[in-house]
C-alpha cells in the first residue's frame, strides 16, 4: 500500500495527483510535437475539472501558468503564453507592517482621538465649546455600546481631558446625554441593523440569485 506521506508533495492539491502524474509523464516525451499535444489535453482536463475558473478573465493563461507550476516550471512546450518565471512567482510578497499608534482607550476607537486632536488645535471659542461637547456625548455613548453599565460624566470628562492632553475641558456642570438616552439609541440602532434586508415577514429579501 502507497501512503501519501510516501509519495511526491502536490503543486497545486486542488488538480490531485492524477494531473500531477499525467504533467510528470508529458515531460519525459521525447517528440516535442506529441508533447504540445499531451499538454493541451492537460490543459482541456484541468478546465473541464474546474468550470468556475471559465468565468475568470483570462483564463486558459492561468491554467497554462498552473501547469508550468506542477512541472516545477521544467516543461518544455510551445505555450501560447510566455511562460511564468519561477523567481516572480515564488517571490514572498513585502512583510506588511502593522500601525504603531497606541490607542490609550480601545473603546473609543481611533477615529474618535482624531476628532479630539482637531478639536483641540481650534481657537478658544464658542465653536470650539460646542464642539468638545459633541465630542463628550460620543464618548459616552462609544463606551456604552462596548460597557452596559453606568459611566459617570465625570469619568467621560476626566477621559477627554486626558486624551487631549489637557486642551479640551468642559465645566463640572455640564450635563451630557443622560445614560438611559445613549442606551435606548444604542438599541434602536442595533434593531435597524438586524432589521435591514428582511421583508415584513422576518425573512430575507432576495435580489436576483444572491441572498442577502
Amino acid at each position: 500500500m502507497e501512503y501519501n506521506t510516501a509519495r511526491n508533495h502536490m503543486a497545486i492539491p486542488e488538480y490531485g495527483r492524477n494531473i500531477q502524474k499525467m504533467v510528470h509523464y508529458v515531460m519525459e516525451i521525447e517528440d516535442r510535437q506529441k508533447r504540445n499535444d499531451a499538454a493541451k489535453r492537460i490543459i482541456q482536463i484541468m478546465a473541464n475539472m474546474h468550470p468556475q475558473i471559465r468565468e475568470v478573465s483570462d483564463y486558459m493563461h492561468k491554467l497554462w501558468d498552473h501547469l508550468y507550476f506542477i512541472s516545477d516550471f521544467k516543461l518544455d512546450v510551445d505555450s501560447p503564453y510566455p511562460p511564468p518565471e519561477k523567481e516572480v512567482i515564488l517571490k514572498r510578497p513585502n512583510k506588511l507592517e502593522y500601525s504603531e499608534d497606541h490607542i490609550r482607550f480601545k473603546h473609543y476607537g481611533k477615529h474618535l482621538e482624531k476628532m479630539i486632536k482637531y478639536a483641540s488645535d481650534m481657537e478658544e471659542g464658542p465653536e470650539k465649546k460646542e464642539i468638545t461637547l459633541m465630542i463628550a456625548n460620543q464618548m459616552k455613548r462609544s463606551y456604552l455600546n462596548w460597557n452596559r453599565d453606568s459611566v459617570s460624566d465625570h469619568m467621560i470628562l476626566s477621559q477627554l481631558e486626558e486624551l487631549s492632553g489637557g486642551k479640551l475641558k468642559l465645566e463640572e456642570e455640564v450635563q451630557l446625554m443622560a445614560t438611559s438616552e445613549v442606551l435606548a439609541g444604542n438599541r434602536n440602532s442595533k434593531k435597524r441593523k438586524n432589521s435591514q434586508g428582511k421583508n415584513n415577514n422576518g425573512k430575507r429579501k432576495k435580489y436576483g440569485r444572491k441572498t442577502y
